[in-house]
């Protein structure tokens, strides 16, 4: 699906945006080769980590709803983790994409310690209160008893993947600056297919295994962290991969500390503030009752894989634009992010077509009550709208603004967009004027759309436009 959209995009971006000044020409060929070099595999990535989310859903859908529901709550709980480890290796990618531009492998060598470190201790913050606290983790987003129990017996077992995934991140991360995107892209798929595949088993107890239902996916999923960090270890023992230091662990010059940790703080603020924000959305949902929990787990599943090809491209939109800057070269990187720009309003419509062209298979391929099946029309209508922004934003703020360095913004957008509108008004329909479920859903969708025209004038100043490194 990414391939077409970037064909479609070589076509429209041209067609549509010929008066965009650019300040040196593109070799548009040499261009849209490397982005679809690097894009396609990380969208592959990206859509087989969300085929996991898909299956349980699909499964545990037919085994019944509300199994499909409180995995869907439960899962959260990495959701939230994985924004703190997004926020260390997204500064390592920020910096890894520009060091790696100049040829600096030693430093790259001293990033990936650091973020070795932060996403170890994670990890094990993690792991632990999924161990001994679960119940009071699943409060956060449901108040039904049997939701509660399921979820977290489900996160029982799932706390154990989220203690090795820290680790495997790092290394994938690594991998995408580097030149090894395609290896990290085979280890990613080739651990989702294995639990994608003990889903089947463990979920409905083929073979002889006993059905374990919410229980089987949190097993599948741990079984298949435990091949990726596997896979990640061999690949990266071979020659011209970059690995951690381990003899400086100990001992990474401080200026790069301080620089890893500028990039890393305000992507942490932003990370946590989308991450906890849409946690917010999923648990104000939550407490709507069960129907419309269930048609919201299922619209966010179907949001994910579509959203798939807008975060290949979004990442390797910070690399191509952090490798030119690295190397010096100001003047192309500044003329490949707003040739990305221009592109990311031709994904974001493609992705509207896509979640209504889709809609009708969503809506008849669950086991929903005829109520949550009413809810999830909506709600795929309104997301419909909402990927406009949704891509937009990404490709500009996490790819091109991330990749010059301008991790502010981000942050600050969401606070207003998200906190300051979407969230005050989702809470006042749900807890106090009672809306309806999907004039509540419409209130979560409001933010990526809105912010559009700020994230335009923010990109137009070209603050991203700048050399990190040393």
């Amino acid at each position: 699906m990414t391939h077409v959209i970037l064909i479609v995009a070589y076509i429209s971006e041209g067609y549509f945006f010929m008066s965009e000044k650019q300040m040196i020409k593109i070799d548009n060929n040499l261009f849209y080769k490397n982005l679809s070099r690097i894009a396609l595999p990380i969208a592959l990535q990206s859509l087989m980590l969300a085929m996991v989310a898909a299956a349980d859903a699909l499964m545990l859908g037919r085994v019944e709803q509300i199994q499909m529901t409180a995995v869907s709550l439960a899962t959260q709980i990495q959701f939230v983790q994985n924004m703190f480890l997004s926020s260390a290796t997204g500064a390592g990618a920020i910096l890894g994409a520009q060091y790696w531009g100049k040829g600096d492998k030693k430093t790259l060598e001293n990033i990936f310690n650091l973020m070795l470190w932060f996403c170890g201790i994670v990890s094990i913050i993690f792991f632990l209160a999924c161990e001994f606290v679960p119940e009071t983790l699943m409060l956060f987003f449901a108040n039904d008893k049997e939701l509660i129990s399921i979820g977290s017996s489900y996160l029982r077992i799932a706390g154990f993947s989220y203690l090795i995934t820290g680790i495997s991140e790092c290394y994938l991360a690594i991998m995408k600056v580097t030149e090894h995107v395609r290896t990290g892209a085979f280890i990613s798929s080739s651990a989702v297919v294995i639990n994608i595949l003990l889903n089947t088993v463990f979920i409905f107890g083929l073979l002889g295994v006993p059905r374990m239902e919410a229980k089987g996916a949190a097993l599948a999923t741990t079984i298949s962290r435990i091949v990726q960090i596997c896979l990640c270890l061999g690949f990266s023992a071979r020659q011209g991969y970059i690995r951690p230091a381990f003899t400086r662990l100990f001992n990474v010059p401080v200026l790069l500390i301080k620089d890893f940790f500028r990039q890393c703080l305000p992507l942490m603020g932003g990370a946590l503030c989308w991450g906890i924000g849409f946690t917010s959305y999923t648990a104000i949902m939550g407490h709507m009752g069960v129907d419309a929990a269930a048609a919201n787990s299922v619209a966010a599943v179907i949001r994910d894989l579509v959203c798939c090809a807008c975060n290949g491209i979004g990442t390797a939109a910070g690399i191509i634009v952090g490798n030119e800057l690295g190397a010096g070269r100001l003047d192309l990187g500044k003329a490949y992010g707003i040739k990305l720009k221009n592109i990311s309003f031709v994904v974001g419509f493609i992705s509207t077509a896509i979640v209504l062209a889709v809609t009708p298979f969503v809506v008849n391929g669950v086991i929903l009550t005829d109520t949550a099946r009413k809810y999830l029309v909506g709600m795929m209508v309104i997301m419909s709208v909402y990927m406009i922004g949704r891509c937009v934003n990404t490709i500009m703020i996490n790819g091109v603004l991330d990749g010059g360095g301008d991790t502010l913004f981000d942050m600050y957008s969401l606070i207003v967009s998200m906190w300051m509108i979407a969230i005050p008004l989702a809470v006042a329909g749900a807890f106090f004027l009672h809306w309806s479920p999907l004039a509540v859903y419409a209130c979560t969708c409001v933010d990526e759309v809105g912010k559009i025209p700020w994230v335009l004038a923010r990109f137009h100043k070209y603050k991203w436009v700048q050399d990190l490194t040393r």
